[in-house]
């Protein structure tokens, strides 16, 4: 099984707020994403793409304001996104709230985690139009839409559809240009840190430092401003 970083996950509490926030904090505008019918959120994305980390981008997401979910469809949205701690630390500005990571074999991965304990949630198909066309995924989502151990349990992801012979033709990275943003690394501190480096290792991922600790992660991006931290602060 391999697992690599997928994309950072950034929530702000509106997309034209987390736009003018990656223009402060990183020198860049960020390109566009799309909507997600189902939870009632879209996004703007980038690539973040290193020799270390070659599928990963950034994802900014916000709630969508103008989505109109019939009641009898209405679930939890993913990433904790109705959690209202979070909601209220985002109001200050946009934060780091998680990170995904690209199996090959999401369902595998998923069951892995369960042997473990960790409840990763359901295999939900998914998505959404994009300029080289449909961008097909299946993601795990909890019925409650918990991130777990503070957003240091990546959520696991397979691009393509369920039968598709070359699922990576169909990942964003393909259809984002360079942004003049990289990352460098990412850094997991948590109090169950001993936990989280046993998934980590049984689902293959690596190329991430897991320190015990007050809940944070650390993503460290080599932008046009030069150097930069961003940091979850345990949200």
């Amino acid at each position: 099984m391999k697992t690599q970083i997928d994309h950072l996950v950034v929530m702000a509490a509106s997309l034209d707020e987390g736009v003018q926030w990656c223009e402060d904090t990183l020198g860049i505008t960020p390109g566009p994403g799309g909507e997600h019918e189902k939870y009632g959120t879209h996004n703007r994305l980038f690539k973040i793409a290193s020799p270390q980390f070659p599928l990963a981008y950034f994802e900014i997401i916000a709630i969508n304001p103008a989505a109109v979910i019939p009641k009898r469809s209405q679930v939890p949205r993913w990433f904790d996104m109705d959690d209202a701690a979070l909601q209220k630390a985002v109001a200050q500005g946009p934060q780091l709230i998680h990170f995904v990571s690209s199996t090959d074999d999401v369902k595998a991965a998923r069951h892995v985690l369960r042997t473990q304990g960790m409840e990763r949630g359901q295999v939900v198909h998914a998505s959404r139009k994009s300029s080289k066309g449909m961008l097909h995924w299946q993601i795990t989502v909890r019925e409650d839409g918990e991130r777990l151990f503070n957003g240091c349990l990546p959520t696991l992801i397979q691009w393509g559809k369920p039968d598709a012979a070359e699922p990576l033709r169909m990942h964003p990275r393909n259809s984002l240009p360079r942004s003049g943003v990289t990352l460098q690394s990412l850094t997991v501190h948590h109090p169950s840190a001993a936990k989280l480096q046993a998934a980590y290792e049984a689902i293959g991922l690596s190329d991430i430092a897991i320190e015990a600790g007050p809940a944070n992660l650390v993503a460290t991006l080599q932008t046009p401003k030069g150097l930069v931290q961003l940091q979850s602060l345990g949200v």
